[in-house]
């Protein structure tokens, strides 16, 4: 197996440089689009991507990307041509890292085992489920026994009113990445990033945690500077991403454009060159 995440944040750490993640729904707003969008971000500076599987009831997702699920699912998009995106993608950029962020219903309705199979076949590294209770995560779990079958890492979060046992008990669950939640709530970018302690980095390093990617609230790049200053591995920017889209549907052009420009100007902050 080829870790793509172990990988990237190996080069990364040698660089002195964290990892900016754009999140896209993918299939929005049509495969074909789609695809043009992942491209834009990779050769604007995306080191790694979480991409989601559009679906009709959202809950961690405000109305930012509520709105590109809807988009996406009335023009079509299911889970099957999601993963042929991908696939597409990964026969281009074979050392990409690749996450996605799917809820519960859409693997458990064909089946673990199938599910996590087609993930494998497109080329997807790792996959969040973000609302699988940390609970049914125990070791050795359906889930983490259907995922490492297929050589999928899965992603577990950690909320930012969790204890010190919980962070400990969750940084043991997670492979690739964590996902470190800087608020809780939805995504979106009405609500700032809160930042990280130390402590809690510390906590989640200490017990064997994987490399720490803060989310939720991401929008800026003083937000990307001050959580690499905090310690963390690397960003998942979304709702930012997801609103150029939003506004940019019938300009490509523009959609582009500034897709490359905010991508740049988020790379620029994770290797700290804002706090110099």
């Amino acid at each position: 197996m080829t870790d793509r995440f172990a990988n990237l944040f190996n080069a990364l750490k040698a660089r002195k440089d964290g990892a900016l993640v754009p999140f896209v729904n993918l299939c929005d707003p049509t495969p074909e689009k789609s695809l043009e969008i992942l491209e834009t971000l990779t050769e604007a500076g995306a080191d790694a991507f979480e991409l989601g599987i559009p679906f009709s009831d959202p809950s961690a997702d405000g109305p930012v990307i509520c709105l590109s699920s809807k988009r996406a699912l009335a023009n079509g998009s299911d889970t099957q041509k999601c993963l042929q995106v991908v696939q597409q993608y990964r026969a281009k950029h074979p050392d990409m890292p690749i996450s996605l962020m799917i809820y519960i219903n859409l693997a458990y309705a064909p089946g673990l085992d199938h599910f996590f199979a087609q993930c494998h076949e497109a080329g997807v590294d790792a996959v969040l489920i973000p609302d699988i209770p940390s609970s049914m995560r125990a070791r050795e779990s359906e889930w983490d026994t259907a995922a490492r079958a297929h050589d999928v890492q899965l992603i577990s979060l950690v909320p930012p009113n969790a204890d010190a046992d919980k962070i400990r008990r969750i940084s043991q669950h997670s492979e690739g990445y964590i996902y470190l939640m800087s608020r809780s709530g939805v995504t979106g970018t009405d609500r700032a990033a809160g930042m990280p302690t130390h402590h809690v980095v510390e906590l989640m390093k200490d017990a064997g945690a994987p490399p720490a990617l803060l989310g939720f609230g991401i929008s800026k790049p003083e937000h990307v500077a001050e959580a690499m200053a905090h310690g963390v591995d690397g960003v998942i920017v979304g709702s930012a991403y997801v609103r150029i889209i939003n506004e940019n549907l019938n300009d490509d052009r523009a959609l582009k454009s500034q897709l490359a420009s905010f991508t740049r100007q988020m790379k620029e902050a994770t290797c700290g060159r804002l706090l110099a």
